[in-house]
């Protein structure tokens, strides 16, 4: 080979090196990387912003080992909301759980509301499924039943209906932002809150509040406007009287859910 075409030859192989380099680099930077499909289990998690460590899966494992007793209390719980055909609309265990403030309150991760107040629950849960997981996709609850003590302890209303389980605050588990939140759940409640004497609000961030006590709704938009303008309206127009009075729903109804489906929806689910 003589002098010149080695000199072409290395050249060449100077350039498809350079060339093999730079494409290796770019498959492994930041920005190539954020070309592909994100999957919503590695970055969507909502609920992170008001669940802390013990009032996770783990911890509702934790606390429902440190005392014998919770695992029955538990159980029948989950046999009523099966009972109302309520039981897989959102993981039992996870509407067990008290107060973002329950650490800084000194009280429990999760608690088994009185019987005496499961019927509240009835009617948001059937809400819930009927217009609000169509609309905005499954939801995590991040707070439900709290006791009087932890509700004041916790900044809640006096008159809270959480501290009778008719309210559940939940986040969603699909990809969204608030104003689409708003936009998806604002219209369905003004068309049918009142038949299921819904109470919706919104607070910061994703996180939203159902109850079946009163129909009305609260929560501004970022830019200062109504969230549900229109359930406003109709809420104070004097002829919003709530048709279902807490703890009144209708007559359960039995759902059969097979074995396999339960592990599905509530893998935590108690089995008898």
């Amino acid at each position: 080979m003589s002098f010149q075409a080695f000199g072409r030859y290395t050249a060449v192989m100077s350039m498809l090196a350079a060339l093999l380099l730079v494409a290796a680099d770019a498959s492994s930077s930041p920005v190539m990387a954020r070309t592909q499909p994100l999957q919503p289990a590695a970055w969507w998690n909502p609920a992170a912003e008001y669940v802390t460590a013990g009032q996770d899966e783990p911890g509702y494992r934790a606390w429902i080992a440190r005392q014998p007793w919770r695992a029955g209390s538990v159980s029948a719980f989950h046999r009523y909301l099966d009972s109302a055909g309520v039981a897989y609309v959102v993981p039992t265990w996870q509407l067990l759980r008290t107060a973002s403030d329950w650490q800084r309150c000194g009280a429990e991760p999760f608690d088994v509301p009185p019987a005496s107040e499961w019927a509240n629950v009835v009617q948001t849960l059937r809400y819930v499924r009927d217009y609000v997981v169509p609309a905005v996709g499954p939801v995590e609850p991040v707070s439900a039943y709290r006791n009087p003590l932890l509700n004041r302890c916790a900044g809640g209303a006096a008159n809270s209906v959480h501290q009778h389980l008719s309210a559940i605050d939940m986040v969603p588990l699909t990809p969204t932002n608030r104003d689409a939140l708003m936009d998806r759940l604002c219209p369905i409640h003004a068309a049918e809150g009142r038949r299921y004497s819904v109470g919706l609000g919104f607070y910061a961030k994703l996180r939203f509040h159902v109850d079946s006590s009163k129909f009305r709704t609260w929560g501004r938009k970022d830019e200062g406007s109504l969230a549900c303008a229109r359930s406003y309206e109709l809420a104070h127009q004097g002829n919003a009287a709530p048709s279902v009075a807490t703890g009144t729903a209708a007559a359960p109804v039995s759902v059969s859910v097979s074995a396999s489906a339960a592990a599905a929806q509530d893998p935590l689910a108690p089995l008898k």
